[in-house]
C-alpha cells in the first residue's frame, strides 16, 4: 500500500485514470487533490473532469488568465451539479495559484471531458454550431434551421422517440451544416491561427464538435427500443463523446505533460461498463475501454474503491468482497497494485440510491492499481496535505 501516486506512474503513461466507484462521497475528490498535487511535481501539467467540456473552458480562462472570477465559474462553468462540491472548488483555488506563481510554459490546464448529457436531457446543438459558424466567418442562419431550443432540450425529447428531433429534417439538415464547417474550420486553419491564436482555434473546434456529439446523441434517442437498450445505447454515445474528448485533449497536451483525468470508474474502466437496475441489465462500451484500446501502454487506469461511508448509507464490506480484503490492509485511504489484490467475489450490500459499483474481478484484471478508502468519514480537508502553489 502507498499513498505516492508516483509509484503507478510509468514512463509511458500520458493518460492515468483515476476512478470513483460513487460521486456521493466527497472523499475521492479530496484524495484526488492530493494525488494532482503529487503528479504536478511529477512533470503532470493538466486534469480533465467529468463536467461539460464547452463549460469548461471558462473554467480554464479563470485558471489560466484569472478571467471572471471563482464563484461565477464555479457556478457556470461545470455541469451536473459538480460546481458546487467543495472539492472542485479547491482544485480550481489551488491551479490558480499554481499559475500565478509560475511561468506560462509551466502553467497548468483545466479541461472537461463530458457532454451537457443525461440519460433524461441533452440540449440544442445550436450554439455549438454558431460558436464555430462565427469563427470561421460564414453567413448561415442555424436558428432557423434548429428552431426552438425547448424543443431539443425537453425531457421528452430523449424519453419518447416520437418527440425526439435526432431524426427529424431539422437535424439532417444541421448534420450537413455542421460537415461543411467541419471542413471550413480546418480549410482556414492557418489563416484563423495566424489572425487569432491557437487556442482560438482549437476553442472553435471544441464547440463544433460538442454540438456534432449533440446530434449524434439526439439521432440515438430517435431510434426505438426496449427501456435497457435505449439506456445502454444512451450511456455508450455519451462515452463516445468523453473518448473523443480525451484523445483531443491529449492531441492538445502532448508536447506539455502528462494528463490526469477523474471520473466514475464506469466511464474510466477498460473493461465493458455494467449495470442492473428495474429497467434491465445495462451495457455500453465505456470512454476508457476505447481510449485504452487506442492509447495502448500510454493509458493507466486506477480504479476506486470504498469500504463504508456515511455519506452514501454504505456499510462494512462483507468480508469476503475485494472491498474486505483491501479494508484489512489499509486504514484510511492508499494506493495498492491490482495484482497484489486476492481474487474475491463483488459485494451485494449496495442500493442504486448510493450509485455505487463495487469492484468486480474483469475491472480489476483490467485496472493496474487500485485506490481504496476504507471510510469516507475520515478523509477531510484537513487530512490531506494542503496545496500549496
Amino acid at each position: 500500500m502507498s499513498q505516492q501516486i508516483g509509484d503507478f506512474v510509468t514512463a509511458s503513461s500520458e493518460l492515468l485514470a483515476l476512478g470513483e466507484p460513487t460521486h456521493q462521497e466527497p472523499a475521492f475528490g479530496w484524495v484526488r487533490n492530493e494525488l494532482f498535487v503529487q503528479l504536478v511535481e511529477l512533470g503532470f501539467r493538466s486534469i480533465g473532469l467529468e463536467t461539460d467540456r464547452v463549460a469548461a473552458l471558462a473554467v480554464n480562462d479563470f485558471v489560466q488568465n484569472g478571467i471572471g472570477d471563482l464563484d461565477t465559474v464555479m457556478r457556470e462553468g461545470f455541469s451536473h451539479d459538480f460546481g458546487a462540491l467543495d472539492t472542485n472548488r479547491q482544485l480550481i483555488a489551488w491551479m490558480r495559484q499554481y499559475n500565478r506563481n509560475h511561468t506560462p510554459a509551466a502553467h497548468l490546464t483545466f479541461y472537461g471531458i463530458d457532454a451537457q448529457t443525461e440519460n433524461t436531457s441533452a440540449p440544442s446543438p445550436r450554439r455549438y454550431l454558431e460558436y464555430a459558424r462565427d469563427y470561421v466567418g460564414l453567413d448561415i442562419d442555424i436558428a432557423s434551421v434548429a428552431g426552438h431550443d425547448e424543443q431539443w432540450s425537453r425531457q421528452e425529447a430523449i424519453l419518447d422517440p416520437e418527440m425526439s428531433m435526432g431524426e427529424s429534417k431539422a437535424a439532417g439538415r444541421l448534420r450537413s451544416i455542421a460537415d461543411d464547417l467541419f471542413d471550413a474550420l480546418y480549410e482556414c486553419a492557418p489563416q484563423r491561427i495566424e489572425a487569432t491564436s491557437r487556442t482560438e482555434w482549437h476553442r472553435a473546434e471544441t464547440h463544433l464538435t460538442a454540438g456534432i456529439g449533440l446530434l449524434r446523441y439526439h439521432k440515438v434517442a430517435a431510434q426505438r427500443h426496449e427501456q435497457s437498450e435505449r439506456i445502454s445505447l444512451l450511456l455508450g454515445a455519451r462515452d463516445v463523446i468523453m473518448a473523443q474528448n480525451l484523445l483531443a485533449i491529449r492531441r492538445i497536451e502532448s508536447r506539455r505533460g502528462p494528463t490526469l483525468v477523474f471520473a466514475n470508474n464506469t466511464h474510466l474502466q477498460r473493461n465493458p461498463s455494467h449495470f442492473s437496475r428495474a429497467a434491465g441489465d445495462i451495457t455500453w462500451t465505456g470512454a476508457g475501454s476505447i481510449a485504452g484500446s487506442l492509447l495502448g501502454e500510454q493509458y493507466s487506469f486506477i480504479a476506486g474503491s470504498l469500504g463504508r461511508s456515511d455519506v452514501c448509507g454504505l456499510r462494512e464490506p462483507e468480508p469476503d468482497t475485494s472491498e474486505a480484503f483491501l479494508d484489512n490492509r489499509i486504514s484510511t485511504w492508499g494506493l495498492t497494485a491490482s495484482s497484489a489484490i486476492a481474487a474475491a467475489r463483488s459485494r451485494t450490500d449496495t442500493t442504486p440510491q448510493q450509485g455505487y459499483f463495487p469492484l468486480d474481478a474483469a475491472t480489476l484484471d483490467g485496472s493496474d492499481a487500485v485506490l481504496h478508502i476504507s471510510d469516507g468519514a475520515a478523509i477531510r480537508p484537513e487530512s490531506i496535505r494542503t496545496p500549496r502553489g
